[in-house]
């Protein structure tokens, strides 16, 4: 980490942020934000396709990106008071940390595909945005972003807290803690920013992030929940309150039905350009929404015309919010059974066989018995939906030293809870484009033969 003088610490411009008000940033800061890489996040909106549903969650990762540094500055500041109240025992975050953690902060989310977390995450069609391969691609030297980390000589750290590999850079744990952990300054700042967005009454207390202290022995970030060997159940609670808000976004809006459905037709789009070999991966990765759903359409044309003309339906349905309807849901809740068989045959790029053989049996039984020919997507999500453990590091009273929170679930049943409607939030859709009940009712009764042993739970009509 190369030393570097004072003025980058130092507030160089104010940026007005409707959630947290003025924003400020250094020079440095200013300087990447100004490069394409960080400029094409104003056109990929945080939410995906949830603006279908709540019609202002249009904010992009743009912003939630400066948000986050914001938060990240506010969590040192934090750390560092609580270090000048015992400094014996805790580590304070230094000028020079400071400014690699923040930059780091600002840059987390450049890797981010446009609607990543329905290509990558619940259709599993494209490794994660947060690999080492995708960072190094995007603040490799050969990119604006990386060649300007490289002036401030700061990129090796940066990667080392963004996506740290095996035998490389190894940088303190709270490094990467302070932006990315249950409890961190990336989900600080979405859920506030998510719930000023779509208009949902919700609120984490801000004074939660006051609480971060960082154990000098293991380098760990971590809550205190001790005074005079008692339990604080005032800090405990709001803990468990940031979780119970993620879940509640998660049931609210991240898997809302509808934004599960068009999540469905554009990664369907990109799955059938990908499967016919028109597109490779990494041209999806530097896209913003609008011009990702236009290439789809540009490349499809160079198929066979079926395959033109689906990817056209799919992604004008998307832009003009004319969504293919659910004809048969197979929840988690109530198939435990079951799910892992549907999942082991359907879920993930190398499934897109076994996808399509049975969208095609569905498809012809279905004609046969109406006369209609109606195209039919056979969804799977990951089992895990995105389930974040409760990684946050606490001090119980009575023990010496922080550990996991998950670790106390015995002692906060709710943590239990969490992970439980966490995955019962999973749901295996067949969906039809045609909004005809009666012809979707006959969908449902062929799709129940050809999921044989799984329980659907949804009524058509």
């Amino acid at each position: 980490m190369s030393n570097t003088s004072s003025h980058h610490s130092k507030p160089f411009s104010v940026m007005r942020d409707p959630v947290h008000g003025d924003v400020l940033l250094t020079a440095e800061e200013l300087a990447l934000i100004d490069t394409p890489q960080f400029q094409r996040l104003r056109g990929v909106k945080q939410l995906g396709t949830a603006y279908l549903v709540f019609p202002s969650a249009v904010h992009t990762r743009f912003e939630h990106s400066i948000g986050t540094l914001h938060v990240t500055r506010q969590l040192i500041a934090s750390v560092n008071r609580n270090f000048e109240l015992d400094p014996r025992n805790h580590l304070r975050i230094a000028d020079e940390e400071a400014r690699v953690i923040c930059l780091a902060a600002l840059v987390h989310d450049v890797t981010h595909m446009p609607f990543g977390h329905n290509i990558e995450d619940q259709s599993g069609l494209i490794a994660r945005h947060d690999s080492a391969e995708r960072y190094e691609r995007t603040l490799g030297a050969h990119t604006a972003l990386g060649r300007r980390l490289d002036e401030f000589g700061v990129r090796e750290d940066v990667m080392a807290v963004l996506a740290p590999r095996p035998g490389g850079r190894e940088v303190p744990p709270y490094w990467t803690q302070l932006t990315s952990d249950t409890i961190c300054s990336d989900i600080l700042d979405y859920l506030a920013r998510d719930a000023y967005f779509t208009g949902l009454r919700l609120s984490v207390d801000e004074r939660l992030g006051s609480y971060f202290q960082i154990e000098r022995k293991s380098g760990n970030l971590y809550i205190d929940l001790s005074k005079r060997e008692l339990l604080r159940e005032d800090i405990l609670s709001e803990i468990v309150r940031m979780l119970e808000a993620r879940y509640y976004f998660s049931e609210r809006v991240y898997y809302h039905h509808a934004k599960v459905i068009a999540g469905a037709m554009i990664a369907r789009a990109v799955e059938s350009v990908l499967g016919a070999g028109l597109i490779e991966d990494d041209a999806l990765f530097d896209r913003t929404d609008d011009s990702l759903l236009s290439l789809l359409v540009e490349r499809a044309e160079a198929g066979e015309p079926e395959l033109a003309a689906r990817v056209r339906r799919l992604v004008e349905g998307v832009r003009q919010r004319v969504l293919y309807k659910r004809a048969a849901v197979f929840p988690r809740y109530e198939n435990e059974d079951a799910q892992r068989q549907l999942v082991t045959r359907f879920f993930a790029r190398d499934a897109f066989a076994a996808r399509r053989a049975a969208e095609e049996r569905i498809r012809e039984a279905a004609a046969f018995a109406t006369g209609r020919d109606v195209d039919v997507i056979v969804y799977c999500p990951a089992a895990r939906m995105q389930l974040k453990e409760a990684a946050t590091h606490v001090l119980w009273p009575g023990e010496r030293e922080p550990r996991p929170l998950g670790e106390y679930a015995d002692r906060v049943p709710r943590l239990a809870d969490l992970e439980q409607s966490y995955r019962n939030l999973w749901k295996f859709y067949v969906l039809a484009d045609t909004d005809d009940r009666g012809t979707l009712a006959v969908i449902q009764k062929v799709a129940l033969e050809e999921f044989e042993g799984a329980r659907n739970a949804y009524r058509v009509g």
